[in-house]
């Protein structure tokens, strides 16, 4: 029987498992991370482990550093959670071999399939070959063999580029899973993602708990996930359940597994088996009823399933909040979460509370957020209802991006449910949220109110010019810093307003707005007949929540000091350079687009490209330099436009 539990993973994959030990009564073990001293999944366990370091490299991917903190804790089984190493063959058969249970599949299994590589040619599926990649197999996906969540993926459009993906996807794979092993496939544009959740024992029972749909996705990481799978024809449906169940037995699978398929054109292309447990297994529970960490314990210790399946009910819904901002090409942001408080009646799963940093290190994702509703249509509603009415204080998140996106018509009618969802639709569904403007007055008249109680003072007999404040919609660039000094315009809103006889205010714009309460922490305003409230929390980092609104106030006149050169390359996030283009050297010319050097923060590579066409004047980065946002990385010096006469020559 298991009594204590190490989990060798960390924030809100370590929490979940948590709470499933905490209601069977099994003591918890963590590991953490020097990154990681004050995380919650630390604070919620009953031991913790220090292991030294910030990188994964040195911390979470230390099997031998995980295996020693178990039986330094005196916990008899290791749950490895999902990431890290979760489907490392070499790390079950260690914790095996260190006396230790081993909540998994056994490592045979793992290794069959955990390579994407061979779990391909275990079906009968021969990857492409990089060298007689020809233009005719365009486009492809170059894939990284191990582990998952879109590291070590490229698309590849042209022949050109395929060495140099090849490069980046190997390294990136190399430093998320320690091991740079790729392989070349066909990419299938814009099919479905569907998948099918597996739970075997080691007594030959096999569950099929239905499908999944995880289409909605940013590079390659999902978004918004669902089950079971709306709109599939039940012949394709049971296909699905079949291939996955003959999967499981060529191998021998006990424990949790997921089988993932591309749908395309009525066919379903297999991808990978998963050997662990999925980011989005919450929603199979919701639907079937049942605790899958549970039933992982219970198969670890040698137990066995009910012969029959358990039959679903309803439809589940969940999505990935993170702290990132979808309007600037998914930068992620990193600062203190002030507030996160989420209504009830919807499932949370999260590594964060309230007051807790996000830093750099490890994914942005902050939670996720599950409902179930009878139908499908019920739990669209719920949750895009509920993630409007979370308080969510701190850095960007894309919360507004996971409201639009289940409002959006394509999304609620399953027309074109696939992978190219924010291909599509990504400039429409970051505009702007409404209703900036009035939260931009509640802000303004709150904080008035705040000066009004610290220092006193009124209406007066002469009366005075207008006070103006102007707020960003969006706050600032990055970091959570709140300086607003991403500039973006549509986004902005000014407004004015005057004290009055009675105590109160007068708004002069924007017009048509009447003020019917204001209170440093919640304001009342009309417009047009209606009354509508809004609660408002400032914070000393520049920050200003009003409702669901993140405002940032900006400065009466502009800070000389953050200007910046023409040409200029900031750090668009905190994170580490870990590559730069090689012989780039100052007074090399570079063409507009080109990649210079490429950025690691929060589980994600980012490239930094030329602005312009023209000459690199100054180059600040180095591999392994660690930046803030906002650091100058590099310069280029655009080069001069050329008279229309003198072009005969385009490359001139």
């Amino acid at each position: 029987m298991i009594t204590s539990v190490l989990v060798a993973n960390r924030g809100e994959i370590a929490c979940r498992v948590f709470r499933t030990c905490r209601d069977l009564g099994i003591s918890t073990v963590a590991v953490y991370s020097d990154a990681d001293a004050g995380a919650l999944h630390v604070r919620e366990a009953d031991a913790a482990v220090r292991l030294p370091g910030a990188a994964p490299s040195e911390t979470y991917l230390r099997g031998d550093l995980i295996v020693a903190a178990a039986l330094a804790a005196d916990a008899d089984a290791v749950h490895p959670g999902y990431g890290f190493l979760s489907e490392n063959a070499d790390f079950a058969r260690a914790v095996i071999g260190a006396g230790l249970v081993w909540i998994g599949p056994p490592p045979a299994a793992i290794e069959a399939m955990a390579s994407k590589t061979r779990a391909k040619e275990l079906l009968g599926i021969a990857p492409l070959d990089p060298a007689r990649v020809t233009e005719a197999d365009l486009p492809v996906l170059v894939k990284a063999a191990a582990g998952g969540g879109g590291r070590g993926m490229r698309i590849v459009r042209e022949l050109a580029d395929l060495p140099g993906e090849l490069e980046s996807a190997s390294a990136e794979a190399a430093s998320a899973f320690g091991d740079g092993e790729v392989f070349v496939e066909p990419y299938v544009e814009d099919g479905r993602h569907v998948e099918v959740q597996l739970l075997c024992d080691a007594h030959g029972t096999v569950w099929a708990l239905g499908t999944r749909d995880c289409s909605l996705q940013r590079r390659h990481q999902k978004v918004i996930e669902e089950a079971p799978a709306p709109g599939l024809p039940a012949a394709l449906e049971a296909s699905l359940l079949d291939t996955a169940v003959r999967a499981a037995k060529a191998v021998g699978y006990v424990g949790a597994g997921t089988v993932e398929f591309l749908v395309a054109d009525g066919r379903a292309h297999f991808l990978e088996m998963n050997t662990r447990l999925q980011v989005e297994h919450p929603v199979t529970e919701e639907v079937y009823g049942v605790d899958l960490v549970a039933l992982q314990l219970s198969v670890a210790e040698g137990g066995k399933l009910p012969p029959e399946t358990p039959a679903p009910r309803g439809h589940a819904i969940e999505a990935r909040l993170y702290a990132e901002d979808p309007a600037r090409g998914w930068a992620p942001q990193t600062g203190t979460l002030h507030l996160f408080d989420v209504p009830g009646g919807v499932r949370l799963d999260t590594g964060y509370a309230s007051g807790d940093a996000i830093g750099v290190h490890y994914d942005p994702m902050i939670a996720k957020l599950t409902v179930h509703a009878p139908t499908r249509d019920g739990a669209v509603r719920k949750l895009a209802r509920a993630l409007e009415r979370a308080r969510i204080h701190g850095p960007v998140t894309n919360r507004d991006l996971l409201v639009a996106s289940l409002r959006h018509p394509e999304y609620t009618t399953v027309e074109a449910l696939d992978t190219g969802f924010y291909d599509r639709n990504l400039p429409a569904l970051t505009t702007a949220p409404e209703g900036g403007e009035l939260a931009s007055v509640a802000a303004a008249l709150a904080a008035a109110s705040a000066r009004r109680g610290r220092f006193g003072g009124g209406w007066r007999n002469l009366r005075s010019q207008d006070e103006t404040r102007t707020y960003g919609t969006y706050g600032g660039a990055g970091g959570g810093t709140g300086g607003g000094t991403d500039g973006r315009a549509d986004g902005d809103h000014e407004v004015r307003y005057r004290p009055t006889r009675d105590g109160g205010y007068e708004v002069t714009a924007p017009e048509g707005v009447r003020v019917v309460a204001a209170a440093p922490d919640r304001v009342s305003l009309e417009t047009a007949g209606v009354v509508r409230h809004f609660d408002v929390t400032a914070y000393g980092d520049g920050t200003v929540h009003v409702g669901g609104h993140r405002l940032a106030a900006r400065p009466r006149f502009t800070d000389p000091r953050e200007q910046t050169a023409p040409g200029s390359l900031l750090a668009p996030m905190p994170g580490t350079v870990v590559r730069v283009a090689d012989g780039l050297a100052v007074g090399d010319p570079v063409t507009a687009g080109q990649p210079l050097l490429w950025l690691e923060a929060m589980k994600m590579e980012h490239r930094v490209t030329a602005p312009a066409t023209g000459t690199l004047t100054a180059l600040h980065a180095a591999p392994g330099r660690q930046v803030e946002v906002g650091a100058l990385l590099a310069v280029v010096h655009a080069q001069a436009s050329v008279p229309t006469d003198a072009q005969e020559d385009p490359s001139a």
